[in-house]
């Protein structure tokens, strides 16, 4: 069943809030996806650094040798852990990164990176989800949540969403895809790898395929209603904002709300009464196969 949440800030002002109130978003949700949990966020990027999230099932091993390590392999960096994630601050790009962590320690996996993105994600309720990582104390532009449950694929930390698989991106689903094995083979062979046998990794990596032959997030999701099969509803993350995309059919529940300070997204309206203002919201369930998307005009 699963639930999405997703919280665009236009009024600079209510940055500080921005953990906090996904943080109420998710936990409202809890009852459509109970197994796992996970909060993409995008903050101030840090001018020549990368933001590396990673996560390991070790990490108090793992994580706490993981500063030394990269010093010895000359990419000096800053590790801030936090539980079983930790974020990297670094002038190391995130291929490179990967490379280091599958020869040094390949019990450390990359959950995003970017130069403003931040994911967390694993096992359990929402609410013990949002308490581990301290999500209520986060600020931020946006960010986009999902709660989860497992119905083809295993209840595992690498199978929560969000999934990133490009720089500063992430998507979030509620549905299944039908053709995500026949998009997975293709894909391969373009050299993509995946981590995990989700359809939502497919269609995540897909919309980065399709930008990396010069369309925009716009153009990648209209596309995605040609190519992708089966019932979805997409919220996507970027460094510049966020998008939603139902399709055609929009049988997944699916609910917006717009104030002069924000645009919300809720998989059903009760996880958007916690917003400030939302009873002058203006109201609306997108259309099916169509694409919304909200971005910042100063974003790069």
């Amino acid at each position: 069943m699963c639930g999405i949440v997703g919280l665009f800030l236009k009024d600079a002002r209510l940055a500080p809030d921005l953990g906090n109130m996904l943080s109420d978003m998710l936990v409202t949700m809890s009852d459509r996806g109970p197994d796992s949990a996970g909060i993409a966020t995008y903050g101030a990027p840090s001018q020549g650094h990368n933001k590396i999230t990673v996560q390991s099932p070790n990490s108090e091993h793992d994580l706490r040798a993981l500063e030394n390590d990269l010093a010895a392999a000359g990419m000096p960096s800053r590790v801030e852990i936090k539980d079983t994630h930790a974020v990297i601050d670094t002038t190391a790009d995130a291929q490179t990164m990967r490379m280091f962590l599958a020869s040094h320690n390949p019990h450390v996996r990359i959950m995003s990176s970017g130069e403003s993105i931040e994911i967390y994600k694993e096992v359990g309720l929402p609410k013990d989800v949002v308490s581990r990582f301290d999500i209520r104390k986060m600020a931020g532009t946006h960010g986009i949540g999902h709660t989860r449950m497992a119905t083809e694929s295993a209840v595992t930390t690498l199978g929560a969403h969000p999934f990133s698989t490009g720089p500063d991106q992430c998507l979030v689903h509620n549905g299944s895809l039908s053709n995500h094995n026949n998009l997975r083979r293709e894909l391969v062979r373009k050299n993509i790898v995946f981590e995990t046998e989700n359809d939502t990794e497919v269609a995540a990596a897909y919309l980065t395929a399709e930008m990396a032959k010069g369309k925009n997030l716009r153009e990648a999701l209209t596309s995605a209603m040609d190519d992708l099969d089966g019932f979805f509803t997409f919220v996507v993350g970027t460094r510049s904002g966020f998008g939603v995309l139902r399709d055609p059919i929009a049988c997944k529940p699916a609910v917006m709300a717009e104030t002069d300070s924000y645009v919300a997204f809720g998989s059903e309206y009760r996880a958007l009464v916690c917003l400030p203002d939302i009873e002058r919201a203006r109201v609306w369930e997108p259309e099916p196969a169509t694409v919304y998307f909200w971005e910042h005009e100063k974003a790069a």
